[in-house]
């Protein structure tokens, strides 16, 4: 009998010790399996944001690519009249006279460039008053770039981050007479430098005088808002002037 109880308490040892390690193993189990599920569930919200995220990225990328595009074009545009600007000062500034209809193109690109730095709300008011049909708009009759200091001075000494800016900028031809009208709000900062204030006007004076002679007027009005330069050239009287002295 002690022989047999003996033997039943080993196979009740065993027994013991066989559920405590399936206890055991039971519970590794479940760690590794709540491992494992915490990792799938954080897996499985990182493909949820990285899938919103996917979303997401293809509109910032559009809304960038937008961006570019339209940088890109005004740099394309920009270029595209630094060129005709460029072919006018290196080819036709070299003859001595051109037509205003040359001038003319080249003045409106030069506005062109110039436009790009200003804010789309601006107010520039460009007019041309010139008859297609007009013969001295076709003819050799304007000193090259003479419409060039003008034209800069206006965006250069205009208040363009005032509410009230403005540059006007009119050509006409009237009665054989070509008109060139730029006016500007003055702004209120102090210039950087003035050492060379005015040298550029003063240097165009002396070019009409020695090309037009009494044909032409410059004249300057001024008060504490608006500048405003008028560029007066009598076309039928300077090429008559040209006729009598071939």
């Amino acid at each position: 009998m002690e022989v047999i109880l003996v033997i039943i308490i080993v196979i009740l040892l065993l027994i013991i010790g066989f559920l405590a390690y399936l206890l055991i193993q039971y519970n590794k189990q479940r760690v590794l399996f709540e491992q494992e599920k915490h990792l799938f569930d954080s897996k499985l919200r990182y493909l949820k944001l990285e899938s919103l995220e996917s979303k997401l990225d293809p509109h910032l990328f559009k809304n960038i690519l937008n961006s570019i595009q339209s940088h890109a074009y005004q740099t394309y545009y920009a270029l595209d009249k630094m060129a005709g600007v460029l072919d006018y000062i290196l080819y036709d500034s070299q003859r001595k006279l051109v037509s205003l209809e040359e001038e003319h193109k080249f003045a409106m690109r030069l506005i062109d460039i110039n436009k790009i730095k200003l804010n789309p709300l601006f107010r520039l008011d460009i007019r041309s008053n010139i008859p297609e049909e007009e013969l001295l708009y076709h003819e050799d009759l304007v000193a090259p770039l003479i419409c060039v200091e003008l034209i800069e001075n206006a965006f250069k000494h205009a208040d363009i981050a005032s509410a009230d800016a403005f540059i006007s900028i009119l050509f006409k031809i009237k009665k054989g007479t070509f008109d060139l009208v730029v006016t500007n709000k003055k702004s209120n900062k102090k210039p950087l430098s003035k050492e060379r204030g005015g040298y550029g006007l003063k240097a165009l004076s002396q070019r009409l005088k020695l090309i037009y002679g009494p044909c032409y007027k410059l004249e300057k009005l001024e008060d504490d808002q608006v500048y405003s330069m008028h560029l007066k050239i009598n076309l039928n009287e300077f090429k008559s002037k040209m006729h009598t002295l071939r």
